[in-house]
């Protein structure tokens, strides 16, 4: 009976030292392969020139492969965003999209990523000095919001820490970065809830981090509001920056646009918020999809006020994205117009709350917040 292939890509350092211990290696090849395949972000056995020959051809032998992502295409819009479709081996695929000067997601978040994120005269700039990559955890996803054009596709399966890893080294390596040099944010806010695929996601950070190369306040997760992995993330020591997507300013209008708020309402992501603990300078955002004439009233912004107020001493280190809703088809909403946009901004920075306006990014080719279903065009 032939054996299953093992996988490296997604493997940690403690397991590659398993593995090379079984083929009667040194540790020290271990760490090679770990910086091989995260920091080279190598794709293939054949690149793994620092083993000789004849170990690459026993891995080849014990069935070790090294399976990196493909991109299967990509589509470039008029901003510079390119938004990849990334295949898999077994037919499933994901969107990855890589934006040129990131899209304000960052801004006011306290740490450099945030700094850098703040707007400037020089916002013309034809070529960026900073970007983010949006990364998917899940093929599809099963949250089923309202307005976001990913649940049409439902959940097809959970993408494993390999996978997600695999996303970002195949577009750092499209783009040649060096990460010593380049400033990337990434960003875990495409296909899928990070938060149900938890292990994976937590994993992938870690190598991320501690392989790839990437300081922990480059990155930043969203969840629909999944609690008890808030509560989870809370206690990791290497976690990615906190994005709750809020979206309603009471639960009536969240159950009605995000149905997991019937199992978590809002004061239970009160609750959360308020217990998960803040490193230096770190803010914890809030993420709010502006949809019009749903939930972009005055009204609403006043009682997103008075959440944000609930959080007690945490409202201090609190902010608000606001995004526009990203058209697509099937989807029975509309865009706001600008004035309403900012009058709900208005509203909450008179508050004493900081908000932000989330550039659209990509919309032309659907890999704005909210567009990625695998759109072939």
């Amino acid at each position: 009976m032939e054996t299953s292939a093992t996988e490296i890509l997604g493997l940690s350092n403690q397991e590659l030292t398993d593995l090379v211990g079984q083929l009667g290696q040194p540790a020290y090849r271990a760490q090679q392969l770990f910086h091989a395949i995260y920091r080279q972000r190598i794709s293939s056995l054949d690149e793994l020139t620092t083993f000789p020959k004849s170990l690459r051809a026993a891995m080849t032998e014990q069935r070790i492969t090294l399976s990196a992502p493909k991109i299967d295409k990509k589509f470039v819009s008029v901003d510079g965003t390119i938004r990849y479709l990334i295949a898999f081996p077994d037919g499933q695929s994901v969107e990855t999209v890589w934006m040129p000067e990131g899209d304000g997601g960052e801004a006011g978040d306290g740490t450099d990523a945030g700094d850098e994120e703040e707007p400037t005269s020089d916002s013309n700039k034809k070529n960026y000095d900073r970007a983010t990559i949006c990364v998917s955890s899940q093929v599809g996803c099963a949250v089923n919001c309202k307005f976001c054009m990913t649940a049409l596709l439902g959940l097809k399966r959970n993408l494993t820490a390999g996978e997600i890893v695999g996303q970002i080294t195949a577009i750092l390596n499209d783009h040649s970065v060096d990460l010593d040099k380049e400033r990337i944010n990434i960003v875990f806010m495409g296909q899928g809830e990070p938060f149900n695929n938890y292990d994976a996601f937590i994993k992938a950070v870690r190598l991320l981090v501690e392989g790839v190369g990437f300081p922990q306040s480059r990155m930043t997760v969203s969840t629909s509001g999944v609690v008890p992995r808030i509560y989870d993330l809370g206690q990791e020591p290497v976690r990615p920056k906190l994005a709750i997507s809020l979206n309603a300013s009471n639960d009536e209008e969240r159950t009605k646009l995000i149905p997991i708020n019937k199992k978590w309402d809002i004061a239970s992501l009160v609750e959360a918020a308020r217990a998960f603990p803040l490193r230096n300078r770190e803010r914890l955002t809030f993420e709010y999809v502006l949809l019009d004439n749903e939930n972009d009233s005055p009204d609403n912004a006043r009682q997103v006020v008075q959440i944000i107020r609930a959080l007690g001493d945490k409202a201090d280190s609190a902010k608000v994205n606001l995004i526009a809703w990203n058209s697509g088809p099937e989807i029975p909403f509309s865009t706001p117009s600008d004035s309403r946009v900012h009058a709900f901004q208005k509203i909450l920075i008179d508050a004493g709350i900081p908000a932000f306006i989330r550039r659209p990014r990509g919309r032309d080719i659907y890999a704005a917040c909210g567009q990625l279903k695998r759109t072939q065009s």
